[in-house]
């Protein structure tokens, strides 16, 4: 895939977290940890006609690669796969990227629950927006948290993102209008220092 616009595509890594952009043989590995997190992530998905077996099997995962890369190659995403030692244990997406005088983007994520609470979607989002407010040349960065969702907003808490405001019924999730906190980081918030270094401890390579 060519890059036709800055940062894209990447690998980030600190210790053993990495992120890199999907490939097609991530379709099995992604749709089983899906599936086995239905409990975990349900809640804070987006709504859908689709059963969850349907919305996350390995054909569906193909047909959303396509329009990642397709997205990746205009500029307007940056999709990564975040990877735990040797396995696949995620997701994080840079969307709703606009250049011009914004110079803004939004990020999601999930992470697989056998896995949770060992820093690795703190780590991993700090890459991003480290990342994104250095190579991809972006001013901006938001995330978009349920009040509900506590695991999420201690991510944000850890590396000292500036809460700005809540939004009543922001997005349709888990079949209904949720409200959202939004919190972000600027290039000038940044400080010249990594993001990445506010955490006190990386995580442990697996076993």
């Amino acid at each position: 895939m060519a890059a036709i616009h800055p940062g894209w595509p990447a690998v980030l890594t600190a210790g053993p977290v990495s992120l890199r952009p999907p490939k097609r043989s991530d379709a099995g590995p992604w749709s089983r940890s899906r599936i086995a997190n239905a409990a975990w992530l349900a809640p804070w998905e987006p709504t859908s006609s689709q059963s969850w077996r349907e919305r996350n099997s390995p054909a569906e995962f193909r047909r959303t690669l396509s329009r990642m890369r397709a997205a990746a190659r205009i500029g307007s995403m940056l999709p990564f796969i975040i990877v735990y030692g040797d396995d696949l244990v995620g997701q994080m997406s840079v969307s709703n990227v606009i250049r011009g005088a914004l110079r803004s983007c939004s990020v999601g994520y999930w992470v697989d629950h056998r896995v949770a609470g060992r820093g690795i979607a703190p780590t991993a989002l700090a890459l991003v927006i480290d990342h994104c407010l250095t190579e991809v040349r972006l001013h901006r960065v938001e995330v978009n948290i349920r009040p509900e969702n506590q695991a999420s907003l201690r991510v944000v808490e850890k590396l000292g993102l500036r809460r700005e405001g809540y939004h009543e019924r922001f997005l349709d999730i888990d079949g209904a209008w949720r409200d959202h906190l939004t919190f972000a980081i600027t290039a000038e918030e940044r400080l010249d220092a990594p993001v990445l270094s506010r955490l006190t401890t990386l995580p442990v390579p697996p076993g």
